[in-house]
């Protein structure tokens, strides 16, 4: 039922910028916070940056003024601007939708998008 579906990860160099984009289906969408989490091999999976329902961004110390979040619930998608990227960022990026403490909602994860930062 519910979808979640990642894209436009890629290799990028130290500095440079990605924008990842989630399509969402089976659920309200409008009504959830939504959370781009990431996970790196040995590491627990992370939220890096949420979004409320009423689109108040937080965002994990990690990438607080290099990435930005928002969301276009008339697409049900949410998205992630990432930029000066470092090499730590690199990590499979999920979407899901959010619950208090930004724990995620939904058992189910997409397949993810790999983002790879050169150093």
């Amino acid at each position: 039922q519910v979808q979640l579906v990642e894209s436009g990860g890629g290799l990028v160099q130290a500095g440079g910028s990605l924008r990842l984009s989630c399509a969402a289906s089976g659920f309200t969408f409008s009504i959830r916070p939504m959370g781009w989490y990431r996970q790196s091999p040995g590491k627990e999976r992370e939220l890096v940056a949420g979004i409320t329902a009423g689109g108040t961004p937080n965002y994990a110390d990690s990438v607080k003024g290099r990435f930005t979040i928002s969301r276009d619930n008339a697409k049900n998608s949410v998205c992630l601007q990432m930029n000066s990227l470092k090499p730590e960022d690199t990590a499979v990026y999920y979407c899901n939708a959010g619950t208090r403490g930004w724990r995620p909602m939904y058992s189910y994860w997409g397949q993810g998008t790999q983002v790879t930062v050169s150093s």
